[in-house]
């Protein structure tokens, strides 16, 4: 029944886009007041897709099997948080969670717009409901979550193991957030493009939705890489995966965004590039939802393998593209201040120097995803891009990056002498020897690695200052670039200091290597809900004095009956100590890595605080609103 009235509710929310798009229509017309009538059915669409989606939550947690879906990614002995999440761990129920989004997006954007023009409010709506008319159809024609089965099946397929996890579970719908706030960008800058709008006003008003999408991603990557930090069992917190990337492109193109919005906002200058920022941010969105949907990408964090699927996207996607350009280079009309003079040490001149650095890195992430996908269709080779591409091609680029970002904040607008010269080459020579103190000692590549590690203790010291000194004045912009600041220095280090140690070991047997001892102590079984579990039990000796013990594990599921390896990490203020173990086929050895990992909580707190600024920033529009 639940399967029905969701089904059912996806038709009604596709006919109330048809009476949304009538109604406006004949309001844009008129020169009337907004007709209350849009907002009355844009809410009864919400109220559909939300009747929709419950629906699917509703079957996934009373596992009712006559359901493709629930068939396909659930089981009666999983637990029930693990079912509900099951709702948007696939391909369909997250093209659901998609389509909720959009219509809740679009509904707040009208009660919170009603100080906008009218044209401009009703365009906007238009424009989205282009966008949700084509998920509606997606999801209806080609990813319909409650397709009927019968006979009906008795037991389900379940669920993939290690996306039965609290930090994926809750990673999409935040991920989603993000993504799809990009839509009410896109379509509210295609509407004031097509009207002349775009002004000081518009980009204050814009600047909010600009915000929220930007944290949600942010937050939404973190969680990923936390997942893939500790669940996929190689302890890197990114590997360029080609389904990483895909989420890497829209928020280097919404941070860039962000800033150029600051400029608009107060200067009414590069209001070309908002429009292209903003076409590109909602395009690399889609780009991902095609990527990932289609087949393309083989990665555990894909979901389907139908080329129909890939094809409507794709297509979708170009209709959407072109409609864009059509209404840039026809439509558009500049709104910059022609009187405005840029003189080359200025602030407006600091940001357009550093959204070249972030699209010569967005180039970079897209070529290295597309270029493998170009390259098998054309010559049917395989190929894979790895971490040497990217360290090769942004990391040179990276240290005047970070020179031109900690200066940047420095100088004022219109014309600007640098502000505190000793100060800057105090930091400068303070950063310097404490980089030529950390690589001395190490086999890394001396010149270059000095070379970055200053620039990041360099920035990471003058927004440390600004954070002391002037806080408090623009407390959400410090803390935002001293999060930053504190993000880069922390996965230089990272990497500088970073030690690993993989060994075959029965139980009972150590192994020593560069002052650590590994000794396996045993194992122990228990059985879970849903799985089966081997506990390993080593004692980590440090000849430098400290012992831990970690113990990590193998579970076995019994729906699907896949094994997992789940790592034992334990984390203090400066270090993770990471171990993993699986098993060697056919022989009695475990196959043990253990890695000390320096810094990998003040990765994830860095990331937090750039969110945190993020979200002050938000806070405090809203008050002044």
């Amino acid at each position: 029944m639940a399967s029905l009235i969701g089904f059912y509710s996806l038709i009604f929310g596709l006919f109330s886009s048809s009476v949304i798009i009538f109604l406006s229509i004949l309001n844009f017309r008129n020169t009337n007041s907004f007709d209350k009538k849009i907002l009355t059915f844009t809410s009864l669409q919400l109220f559909f897709v939300i009747v929709s989606f419950l629906g699917l939550i509703f079957s996934f947690i009373n596992s009712d099997f006559s359901n493709e879906t629930v068939y396909n990614h659930s089981h009666t002995t999983k637990p029930i948080f693990y079912k509900i999440s099951g709702t948007w761990g696939n391909h369909e129920g997250s093209l659901l969670l998609w389509l909720l989004v959009l219509t809740l997006f679009i509904f707040v954007f009208l009660i919170k717009s009603k100080e906008q023009s009218k044209q401009y409010r009703i365009l906007t709506l238009l424009f989205q409901q282009v966008i949700i008319i084509g998920f509606f159809i997606f999801l209806i024609k080609t990813s319909n979550p409650f397709n009927y089965i019968f006979p009906v099946p008795k037991e389900g397929l379940g669920l993939n193991p290690i996306l039965q996890d609290p930090a994926l579970a809750i990673h999409p719908p935040i991920l989603y957030l993000g993504y799809v706030g990009s839509s009410i960008i896109f379509s509210s800058t295609l509407a004031a493009t097509s009207l002349n709008y775009i002004s000081k006003k518009w980009a204050a008003h814009i600047k909010i939705w600009v915000l929220i999408s930007w944290i949600f991603l942010t937050l939404g990557i973190l969680l990923g890489s936390i997942w893939a930090y500790y669940e996929l069992g190689w302890g890197g917190f990114w590997f360029w995966d080609p389904v990483e990337n895909v989420s890497l492109m829209p928020w280097l193109a919404l941070t860039t965004l962000l800033h150029c919005i600051l400029i608009l906002e107060k200067k009414l200058l590069f209001t070309s590039w908002v429009i292209i920022l903003s076409i590109s941010t909602f395009t690399l969105s889609m780009c991902g939802t095609f990527l990932v949907r289609s087949g393309i990408l083989n990665s555990v964090h894909t979901f389907a393998n139908d080329p129909e699927r890939g094809l409507y996207i794709l297509i979708f996607l170009f209709c959407l593209i072109f409609l864009s350009l059509f209404i840039f280079f026809f439509l558009h009309k500049s709104q910059d201040n022609k009187d405005y003079n840029f003189f080359w040490l200025s602030k407006e001149t600091s940001i357009l120097i550093n959204n070249w650095f972030m699209m010569y890195f967005l180039s970079v992430v897209l070529i290295g995803t597309m270029y493998p996908i170009f390259l098998e269709v054309i010559t049917t080779e395989k190929i894979s891009v790895g971490p040497p591409f990217y360290n090769k091609l942004i990391i040179p680029f990276l240290i005047p990056f970070l020179f031109a970002m900690a200066i940047g904040p420095k100088l004022k607008w219109i014309k600007s002498n640098l502000q505190d010269k000793m100060n800057l080459i105090i930091l400068l020579i303070i950063s310097f020897l404490l980089s030529l103190l950390i690589i001395k000692n190490t086999n890394l590549n001396f010149l270059l690695n000095t070379i970055l590690v200053t620039s990041g203790f360099y920035l990471f010291f003058i927004t440390l200052r600004d954070f002391f000194i002037k806080g408090f004045n623009k407390l959400s912009q410090n803390l935002a670039h001293f999060g930053f600041s504190l993000f880069i220095l922390s996965i230089l280090l990272n990497n500088i200091f970073s030690s690993e140690i993989i060994t075959n070991l029965k139980i009972g047997e150590k192994f020593q290597k560069d002052n650590i001892e590994i000794n396996f102590e045993g194992v122990k079984k228990k059985s879970i809900n849903n799985y089966d579990t081997i506990i390993g039990k080593f004692k980590i000796i440090d000849f430098n004095g400290s012992e831990e013990v970690l113990e990590p594990e193998l579970r076995i599921y019994n729906q699907p009956n896949i094994v997992t390896s789940e790592a034992d990490i334990k984390t203090d203020l400066f270090t993770d100590k990471f171990m993993t173990m699986n098993l060697v086929q056919n022989e009695d050895y475990f196959n043990i890595r253990y890695q000390v990992k320096p810094f990998m909580i003040w990765i994830w707190l860095s990331v937090l605080l750039i969110s945190l600024g993020g979200l002050l920033s938000l806070l405090n529009r809203r008050n002044e609103n």
